[in-house]
């Protein structure tokens, strides 16, 4: 993907932001009957299309005519469209590096002449893994008569796209094939499953974290790596000078009471930085990074979440999941102290963007999940948090809290930033900061 030589905003020690909202009433996810009406995002009270509840003479903002709502009956576009030419995994079994070229039907291993580090966390990258681990050259002896279809091999000349540099070979020169091994995410211990229940146990979620702001519970983040958070820019911008010190991560929680208690210090954020295309009115561009002073000590309880696959969109109909410590009543009112969590389903844009549901708001930065009846969505307080999805038995980070219109809002579903469309973005910022 292009990156704009401009899309970067540093906010450092002291800084002028401005949070959404102050009210004592921040916090909290959706649950009285199931989980109802929790995790969404939040601006600023001004913003009556995003999350004020609308008094019994008014209708609701941007809802429509009910009659007009009730007949809208928009079907799910569950085709995706996939541009990739070139697909890649790395095997189970032995760690081997395949690719398959869009025109082969077979995935082959990849031969180890002219390989290098830099392709391989190129490689990393299109899989959603931030960076390469370890990687070498296996000779084809060592691992059974397995590959008889042929070969992949970079190309000798220097090409300019990743996707251009493969060519499929009959063997390799050096008798060596790459095997290599990603930065490990998306993964969580073995825990008991929950039947029935949306209140999450510990560990369920290792990567998302509580950011607290002067000591109250503001937002919601994911941990992609040991010192950086993903976050909502709309939870970091505009505040009135506040100290970057005002900021504290709390990550292994799923109860906002155990936070600030011995076991639970929180880490200390060195630096903010919020994408500068974001924009406060059409809710663009909505997402943050937060760089911690002191690093996580990854454990059962603080894992990261791996991110999307590079240039992949997910049809609809695909089953995700949100958490958050969000409002678990639309009324702003019941806030919990436990994590809550809940399936919701991806809503293709071609629906979200409906007359009956967002006319036309969504971006290709911004993804929408929910149901069509309302009833599950994100609430203010959760913005910011993760909306993941399981892929390749790993979890992804698929989208960042971000809007909508009320909370669990029929034909209104939660708006959330479209990680895919920043992975450029995100590796610039934590390579140079």
């Amino acid at each position: 993907m292009s990156l704009d030589g401009d899309t970067l905003s540093v906010i450092e020690n002291p800084v002028a932001v401005s949070h959404p909202f102050h009210s004592e009433k921040t916090a909290g996810v959706a649950g009285a009957k199931g989980v109802q009406g929790w995790l969404k995002g939040f601006q600023s009270t001004t913003q009556v299309k995003l999350l004020l509840r609308p008094s019994s003479s008014q209708s609701p903002v941007g809802l429509g005519d009910t009659k007009e709502t009730s007949f809208c009956n928009v079907t799910e576009d569950i085709s995706v469209s996939d541009s990739r030419k070139v697909f890649y995994r790395i095997s189970p079994e032995n760690s081997l590096l395949e690719i398959q070229l869009g025109k082969l039907p077979t995935w082959l291993p990849v031969c180890y002449e002219r390989w290098n580090s830099s392709l391989g966390t190129l490689v990393c990258r299109q899989l959603g893994y931030l960076r390469l681990t370890k990687h070498k050259g296996v000779n084809l002896t060592d691992i059974g008569p397995n590959y008889t279809d042929g070969f992949i091999q970079i190309t000798s000349e220097q090409k300019s796209s990743l996707e251009n540099m493969w060519q499929f070979r009959r063997s390799c020169i050096t008798g060596k094939v790459i095997a290599l091994q990603c930065f490990e995410c998306g993964t969580r211990a073995k825990l008991p499953r929950i039947i029935g229940g949306v209140e999450a146990t510990l560990g369920r979620w290792p990567w998302q974290v509580s950011l607290y702001y002067s000591n109250r519970h503001t937002c919601g983040g994911s941990i992609i790596t040991s010192q950086w958070v993903v976050t909502a820019a709309h939870c970091v911008h505009n505040y009135r000078l506040p100290q970057i010190s005002s900021w504290v991560v709390y990550a292994g929680i799923v109860t906002r009471s155990s936070a600030k208690t011995a076991q639970h210090a929180g880490y200390a954020v060195e630096k903010i930085i919020y994408n500068k295309n974001y924009n406060h009115r059409t809710h663009d561009s909505d997402i943050a990074l937060m760089k911690l002073r002191t690093p996580f000590n990854f454990s059962d309880t603080i894992r990261p979440i791996c991110l999307p696959q590079h240039d992949y969109d997910l049809p609809g109909g695909t089953q995700c999941w949100i958490s958050g410590w969000g409002y678990t009543q639309p009324d702003g009112v019941h806030s919990p102290d436990t994590l809550k969590e809940a399936p919701v389903p991806i809503i293709s844009t071609k629906k979200c963007n409906s007359s009956c549901m967002y006319n036309g708001e969504i971006t290709a930065r911004m993804l929408c999940a929910g149901y069509t009846e309302g009833k599950v969505d994100a609430c203010q307080g959760d913005s910011g948090g993760p909306l993941v999805c399981q892929d390749d038995n790993v979890w992804r980070l698929v989208g960042v809290v971000s809007w909508g219109t009320g909370c669990a809002e029929p034909n209104h579903p939660g708006v959330y930033t479209k990680v895919a469309k920043f992975l450029g973005w995100i590796y610039e910022m934590i390579e140079n900061y």
